[in-house]
């Protein structure tokens, strides 16, 4: 047992021990963090968890690679593909033959990489600020993606993130920084998105004429100010997928999830609770 509330339950996905958080009882709702340094499930969706936990089991892994999920040395390139096989593998050791997604950012990404792939396992699917399409990197996902640790650089990366700096909380910047500095955690991240960094991004793509092809019901939604992910990307995924619809939040960076906490509930639950899963 831990006192930790980062480290949940845990299972073997294609023989990788798979860190996860799960709460809540009815349909299952799969939740795919972010690539930022010392990030965890639990960091992530901490602040909405508890309101989707009344209606959805919420599974929130580790991704391979990232918080308290296995890094294997054998994977010498860390790809969609990588990716993709292991969200499929937790979902076969779990037992869950279709969920809902939650994706943000590059969890975005691999949400639309499994949907277009294994269509039959995702049912409706929500995009935070997502990657997946070609775009060109910007500075702040550079800065991101290249940290080095120290606790100027998160208080740095934190307030790329956040649009109201009164949202960074010396305690968020504490923890993430703690978090960045575990054992081989710093090691472990910087074999995710080595330079060069534009090709990392390109691969994390899905092609658009597979996302014309998606049949999923899909809420877009995404920061008018967000400096990571451009909100034109947004845009562009709203004209390809066809049955999406787009939520734009003014005042708003990368972190939707938290900087509009209650009206991003207030969108998903209804959302998803009109599909069955």
């Amino acid at each position: 047992m831990t006192d930790n509330p980062e480290i949940g339950e845990r299972v073997s996905a294609n023989g990788i021990g798979t860190n996860y958080i799960c709460q809540g009882q009815g349909s299952p709702l799969i939740l795919i963090h972010g690539s930022g340094p010392g990030v965890t499930a639990y960091a992530n969706w901490r602040g909405v968890i508890p309101q989707f936990a009344e209606h959805f089991t919420c599974y929130a892994p580790d991704m391979v690679g990232f918080g308290y999920t296995d890094c294997p040395d054998e994977i010498a390139d860390f790809t969609i593909d990588v990716w993709v096989d292991h969200i499929r593998s937790f979902m076969d050791a779990l037992g869950i033959e279709r969920a809902h997604f939650i994706g943000n950012s590059y969890g975005g990404a691999l949400t639309l990489a499994m949907a277009t792939r294994h269509p039959e396992r995702v049912a409706a699917i929500v995009l935070m600020g997502a990657a997946g399409l070609p775009f060109e990197l910007t500075r702040g996902l550079d800065q991101v993606w290249g940290y080095e640790p120290s606790v100027e650089a998160m208080r740095d990366l934190m307030n790329t993130f956040a649009h109201d700096p009164a949202l960074v909380k010396e305690e968020i910047v504490r923890s993430r920084y703690e978090a960045s500095i575990r054992p081989n955690a710093q090691e472990n991240y910087s074999r995710l998105f080595p330079k060069p960094r534009q090709e990392k991004l390109d691969r994390l793509c899905t092609e658009p004429a597979a996302l014309q092809a998606m049949q999923h019901p899909t809420l877009i939604v995404h920061g008018r100010e967000d400096v990571i992910v451009p909100v034109e990307q947004s845009y562009k995924f709203n004209a390809l997928i066809p049955n999406s619809e787009l939520h734009v939040f003014g005042n708003c960076g990368h972190w939707t999830q938290i900087e509009k906490r209650e009206r991003f509930v207030e969108l998903v639950i209804p959302f998803l609770n009109a599909v069955k899963s």
